[in-house]
């Protein structure tokens, strides 16, 4: 059955004569199937003892009439007996009526990457009387909202552009997925290119598709595309234009190629609208004289694709049987999304053992790169390898690959017929608006009833980074190892495909903005490994592909490691599960000890006196290292609170004073917790009071404060890079990353000394403090005594390079000899004892200013 409901209305089809051809059609395909079957109805007969019912048919054999029930009408399936729905447009949208086709292939080696020569240009091109207008698309903004739709589109006679006789080029774009505006001739091998926003917007200009014809071969023709809206792009890293030619495809049987040269992606002069748009411009030579080419952003996958794709799979009888195609929904314009179910046939009550696995792509129309991403896992997994059979033997797939069909249809980039980003409105409850997603959301629901759902992953691309890679879902507000175990399948997919997949690029947040993505949404359902993953529209970084694009079969390879991956990540044998997660463990520890100096304002000297202030255990013990123990420190992050949040927190330091108990072992227990978690909080007071907060009577009530302020403390290490703004390279980012490690390396050389101090206290001491038997005031004084002697060696040392600067100061001004007196006066009297007044002593010198 369907995933949409069969109570739902389908009597509100758009007032369209469409309608009644397309149900001529299909009576049509259900007469063919009568008269080959040789089937007469009940109804048929007049004798009484059939019942007057179009359910039953009658077939003849051996002589005789034999009543069976009909086959179900393929309303919500995919018809065997003829092809599928045809796509339906917006009723004014001009569509040709050529059907544009493309083959498949794979060049012999990877296409490198454009490399700068610093000679390209920046053309920009004012209003000019001159220019001329060869072709121009007036339809998409004769209705300021969808309407209705209709098989075909418009249906008044087309605009056939002018045939220029000269050297003029020819452009089209009034086909499936084709995006182009408005082209103006500046120059005799020159064209100002405008793409056409998302139907009813006035953004989301990225996605390019059109044909050119009349050109000439040997001509160095310059193409710039004037109105993008994106300040970064791929372009401006060696990104290149795809070009296919019909005669090329013929004659050699090449398909899409990347070309281009001068090659640049810059601001030009802003728009009407006091926006800024940015232009891509590049040469090309056509290798034939009056060819038919096209040029595209990225390799085209439409809807007519997908439903001969399906068909194959349905007319198939091997693979029919473990993959049922159904309809999810209809979309605005009433075309269809479908929904794969892949499994196994089930034959027994265990079929509820069974975890689901959940796929979508192209919610976004103009990333074609997810739906080739989607067209290899579909391959692999109907295929009929060993592992193939087990992952169906496995699992339930359930599997939505086009998401916005209507979107792909018409051109865009981004948006549906709505007008809107579907991506955002997984929490909508306008099923009428967004049916897609809506319908896509109940659907798991009602799968998590049923059984559990152990990954969900939609497909996307990316238009400003490298390599291919997942935003997952944010664990800190749950226990350490579900916070690593949902980077566990992104780590094991980095490894099997290595020169792919970038591990480092991925990012487990939740941000605010990003609430209504299927990512967030499915992982608030309950859904643990919840992703996103993205495919460059460029290449790779990486291994051998490193400084090339990536074709089709690149794309769909990652199909077939998504499988493999999650073998891996299912695999009974859990080695491979452990060894990633001990790996992610030793990355965070890594990457924390690189980050505590890079986000935390913090200064070292405060997190290694900071001991006291903690909120969860250290790993010290007696035979600890001054070296290990420091480490221990700086390799915790501190989590950066917001202006609200500080200000609870010290107002609730601030009431539990007189709460909390200075046992050692609670508050070396709290310890690393705090300096991993929180960022210091604490007012800026002097030492001296630090020194009477610890010397404070408590009473016995520390345990359940110290659980109370662990549940509110959240992990948040993250992998990100500091300036997420900048689109870096790796030898940039690794570069960053060596110049924090010899700054740490620096700090960690003069704090040594320092910290060296604490080591000469004796076992039995240390001992004493771990005990939580021992007497209170012997572990409050053995405590003061040692912060004390670790403090007075920081202050020292800064004190008497100030007593240096002093001296020479004195030689030329006499005004400093009174301070360099009470400074000296100062450091004899704390030589004395280590319990000194709370407002005196350092307290005292930092009173005093600089020196």
């Amino acid at each position: 059955m369907s995933e949409d409901s069969e109570k739902e209305d389908y009597s509100d089809r758009t007032i369209s004569d469409e309608d009644e051809s397309d149900e001529d059609m299909f009576m049509k395909f259900v007469s063919e199937d009568l008269h080959r079957c040789a089937l007469l109805t009940a109804d048929s007969f007049g004798d009484p003892f059939f019942p007057r019912t179009t359910q039953i048919l009658l077939e003849y054999q051996l002589g005789r009439w034999v009543p069976r029930l009909r086959e179900p009408r393929d309303l919500y399936g995919v018809s065997s007996s003829g092809p599928l729905s045809p796509t339906r447009w917006p009723y004014h949208c001009e569509v040709i009526d050529e059907k544009v086709q493309h083959i498949d292939w794979t060049p012999s080696c990877p296409e490198p990457v454009y490399i700068p020569t610093g000679l390209e240009t920046e053309p920009l091109y004012p209003d000019s009387k001159e220019a001329t207008v060869v072709y121009l698309a007036e339809d998409a903004y004769k209705e300021p909202c969808f309407v209705y739709s209709r098989v075909g589109g418009n249906r008044t006679p087309l605009k056939q552009p002018v045939d220029y006789r000269d050297n003029t080029l020819m452009f089209e774009a009034r086909f499936e997925s084709g995006n182009l505006q408005k082209v103006v001739k500046v120059a005799e091998y020159e064209y100002q290119l405008t793409v056409r926003p998302d139907l009813f917007t006035n953004k989301h200009t990225q996605w390019y598709y059109f044909q050119v014809t009349n050109m000439r071969a040997g001509i160095v023709y310059r193409f710039t595309i004037v109105n993008f809206t994106k300040p970064a792009s791929l372009y401006s890293r060696g990104m290149r234009p795809l070009f296919y030619s019909e005669k090329e495809a013929k004659a050699h049987h090449i398909g899409w190629q990347r070309i281009g040269d001068q090659i640049k992606y810059y601001r030009n002069n802003p728009g009407q609208d006091g926006r800024h748009y940015f232009s891509l411009t590049w040469t090309f030579q056509f290798p034939h004289n009056k060819d038919t080419c096209y040029f595209a952003h990225c390799y085209p996958y439409t809807y007519t694709n997908l439903q001969e794709y399906l068909s194959g799979i349905n007319n198939d009888p091997v693979r029919s049987k473990f993959c049922k195609i159904r309809v999810l929904c209809h979309t605005l314009a009433r075309n269809m999304v479908y929904i794969l179910t892949i499994t196994t046939p089930l034959k027994n009550s265990d079929s509820r053992k069974r975890k689901a696995v959940i796929l979508t792509a192209r919610v976004h129309p103009g990333e074609t790169n997810s739906s080739w991403i989607m067209k290899g896992f579909l391959d692999y997994i109907l295929g009929n390898s060993s592992d193939a059979q087990l992952l169906r033997d496995t699992f339930v797939f359930k599997v939505v690959p086009m998401l916005n069909p209507d979107g792909v249809i018409v051109g865009n980039y981004r948006c549906s017929l709505a007008g809107r980003d579907l991506n955002r409105n997984y929490t909508s409850l306008l099923k009428e608006s967004f049916p897609s997603v809506w319908y896509t959301r109940n659907m798991v629901h009602r799968l998590m009833e049923k059984r559990e759902v152990i990954l969900y992953c939609d497909l996307h691309g990316h238009s400003r980074k490298e390599n291919i890679f997942m935003y997952g879902c944010d664990g800190s507000d749950r226990s350490k190892t579900l916070y690593l175990q949902q980077r566990i399948f992104p780590l094991m997919l980095s490894k099997n495909c290595p020169d792919k997949f970038s591990f480092s690029a991925c990012k487990f947040n939740v941000q605010k903005s990003k609430e209504g993505t299927g990512r967030v949404v499915m992982w608030k359902m309950g859904i643990r490994n919840s992703f996103t993953m993205e495919a460059t529209f460029c290449g790779s970084t990486l291994g051998n592909k490193r400084g090339t694009h990536f074709s089709t079969k690149d794309l769909e390879s990652m199909g077939y490691h998504f499988c493999d991956s999650l073998l891996d990540y299912c695999d009974p044998d859990r080695t491979k599960y452990y060894r990633c997660l001990k790996e992610l463990e030793e990355m965070e520890r890594h990457i924390t000890l690189e980050k505590v100096f890079e986000d935390s304002d913090t200064p070292v000297i405060d997190i290694t006196l900071d001991v006291e202030s903690s909120s969860r255990g250290s790993d010290s013990s007696e035979s600890i290292d001054s070296l290990t123990y420091l480490l221990k420190l700086t390799s915790q992050k501190k989590h950066l609170k917001t202006k609200k949040e500080r200000n609870s927190t010290i107002a609730s330091h601030q009431n539990a004073r007189g709460q909390e108990v200075y046992d050692r072992g609670h508050l070396l227990q709290r310890h690393t917790q705090s300096n991993s978690d929180v960022k210091d909080t604490r007012p800026n007071e002097p030492d001296d009071y630090m020194v009477d907060y610890f010397r404070r009577q408590l009473p016995n009530q520390g345990l359940d404060l110290h659980h109370n302020l662990k549940s509110k403390i959240k992990e948040c290490i993250s992998f990100q890079s500091k300036k997420t703004g900048i689109n870096w390279t790796d030898d940039e980012k690794r570069s960053y990353k060596d110049k924090g490690i010899v700054q740490t390396q620096e700090i960690l050389q003069y704090l040594l000394p320092i910290v060296h101090s604490t080591k000469n206290m004796q076992t039995t001491q240390i001992k004493q403090l771990f005990n939580p038997r021992t007497n209170f005031q012997i572990q409050h004084q053995i405590f003061i005594i040692t912060k004390w002697n670790a403090k007075h060696e920081i202050y020292s040392s800064i004190l008497k390079s100030d007593l240096c600067l002093t001296r020479e100061k004195f030689k030329t001004k006499s005004g400093y000899l009174q301070k360099y007196k009470e400074i000296q006066h100062i450091l004899d009297s704390t030589q004395k004892s280590p319990f000194c007044n709370p407002r005196g002593c350092y307290g005292k010198l930092f009173r005093m200013g600089p020196v």
